[in-house]
């Protein structure tokens, strides 16, 4: 799964991988957005595509439609999300991509949980796949965005057995186009993501465990 992450650059440094400034319509704006512990019920910036322009929106992350009488969900399996009677709509009409300079999974160290940072071994920021409730700049409070998760494979199954499904920046701004059908996200999640040799992990402050606490120290690593 995937219930922390760190948004802390500038907008401009993760859109530089993106897109062409003629394609997106966002302000400018040189402040680092800077949360390095992001969690799930708060609004997060949300990537997603219309009228052929990139917009970013402050979205909920959660999921919880009238009839959800459960917690909100925050994440979407990548193997169902596409037909299940749930996410199939949002999969079709409400992609986006949640950008970030890694995730945060926690991991049983006897008797207690220890957190690690994962992020991609080049510095590059990662771009989550996230399916949502549009239109997105309405700022619903309880429809918003889920998380898309595959399986995670290799090293990174040692700390948990899912993970975001991060694409690639090409898929990224594919899996955002309004015209791509469900079939064709369907292609670009299996074809265009990242693989774990790309990540690189390490343990970082209990800390993070409280959503309360910020700072880059959260992602600094710890013996």
């Amino acid at each position: 799964m995937c219930g922390r992450f760190a948004q802390a650059q500038t907008r401009e440094e993760y859109l530089a991988y993106l897109a062409e400034e003629a394609e997106y319509d966002i302000p400018w704006d040189p402040a680092p957005i800077g949360r390095y512990n992001v969690a799930p019920g708060t609004k997060v910036l949300l990537l997603s595509e219309r009228n052929a322009q990139l917009h970013l929106d402050p979205v909920y992350w959660g999921y919880a439609p009238g009839w959800w009488d459960k917690p909100p969900l925050i994440n979407a399996r990548v193997e169902t999300a596409a037909t299940s009677r749930m996410f199939k709509p949002l999969w079709q009409h409400g992609r986006a991509i949640c950008f970030a300079d890694g995730w945060f999974e926690w991991k049983k160290a006897g008797e207690k949980k220890q957190p690690y940072f994962i992020q991609r071994k080049d510095g590059q920021p990662i771009f989550m796949a996230a399916i949502g409730s549009t239109p997105f700049e309405r700022g619903d409070s309880a429809e918003g965005f889920l998380l898309v998760t595959a399986a995670a494979d290799r090293g990174l199954v040692d700390i948990h057995d899912r993970r975001p499904l991060v694409l690639a920046p090409e898929a990224a701004r594919e899996w955002m186009r309004q015209e791509v059908t469900g079939a064709e996200a369907v292609e670009i999640a299996r074809d265009g993501a990242v693989t774990a040799d790309d990540f690189i992990w390490h343990a970082v402050s209990r800390a993070v465990g409280n959503v309360n606490n910020q700072g880059p120290e959260l992602i600094e690593p710890v013996e």
